[in-house]
């Protein structure tokens, strides 16, 4: 596509970074978010809002969704002032969230019966590298769809992988969240016995982080047991969330994961006390207050 219309779904702290890289870049994208404020600022740079779903769509060549969870896909995709409603012959809708494998590869083939692709796109790194374009992309679909939205994915990200069939790239992101959150959660408890055990935290990270365990996960967690300073920047929920998707995709393979089941209860436990805000390490502050 040379100089695609961009519409972009989604203004969070993740996506609205993305929207200013595009637009950093020469892009006028067509937005749409619940989020007023962060549509006020992207509107100052020279995005247009639309109304509905349906509407982006006519407009687009490229329809970006960068949202919370599979059902808010489904729900912009399928409604009646959806985007299947309104979308162009030859548009590429692009799945950057973290959603289940099964509903993107629905989704696409819904897509490809109205002669549009579908991308699934998920994202590594943090939002401050979607300012400056260097985030990790985990994108999937067919060759051609690939190569037609490829020059702005470069845009965006600093690694752009192309990981096979539509659906693969939400199977790495959620196999990769599986092991990152069950490392955090694992970690943050370590630090916990050894709080309960009457260990001193620091000696107990000095001495992990010089074998094998070290790793930036570790380095988070450290920096909430030890140091109180709560900077992984993802949520517990979000995180929460993630183990169930992954479930859900390990039970459509026809098995089980039982490491992640342990994940995700420990994961909704924290969620049921209340700490769903609070990035994954903050899990530290559940397991120092378990009793037995």
């Amino acid at each position: 596509m040379e100089s695609p219309v961009i519409g972009f779904i989604g203004l969070g702290l993740m996506g609205g970074n993305m929207v200013e890289c595009l637009q950093k870049n020469g892009f006028e994208p067509v937005v749409m978010d619940l989020n007023k404020d962060a549509v006020a600022t992207v509107l100052a740079r020279g995005a247009r809002e639309v109304a509905s779903a349906k509407e982006l769509a006519q407009a687009s060549d490229v329809i970006m969704l960068c949202l919370t969870t599979s059902a808010v896909v489904e729900g912009l995709i399928y409604g009646d002032d959806g985007i299947l409603a309104g979308i162009q012959d030859g548009a590429v809708v692009i799945d950057f969230g973290t959603s289940i494998p099964a509903s993107t590869r629905k989704i696409g083939a819904d897509l490809a019966a109205k002669g549009a692709g579908m991308i699934d796109a998920p994202l590594g790194r943090t939002p401050a590298h979607a300012k400056d374009g260097l985030l990790n992309i985990m994108a999937a679909g067919d060759e051609a769809t690939f190569e037609k939205v490829k020059p702005v994915l470069d845009v965006l990200g600093e690694n752009v992988f192309h990981l096979g069939a539509l659906g693969a790239g939400h199977t790495t992101k959620l196999i990769n969240n599986f092991m990152g959150m069950t490392t955090v959660s694992a970690m943050s408890q370590a630090f916990a016995v050894a709080d309960r055990a009457g260990v001193d935290r620091q000696q107990l990270y000095e001495i992990m982080s010089t074998g094998p365990s070290n790793s930036p996960f570790m380095g988070f967690c450290k920096n909430y047991a030890v140091d109180d300073v709560s900077d992984l920047g993802f949520s517990i929920a979000n995180a929460n969330k993630d183990l169930g998707y992954f479930l859900k995709m390990v039970e459509d393979l026809g098995t089980r994961s039982e490491i992640a089941e342990g994940t995700s209860h420990n994961l909704q436990a924290a969620v049921d006390a209340g700490m769903s805000n609070g990035n994954v390490p903050e899990i530290f502050d559940y397991f120092v207050k378990l009793k037995a």
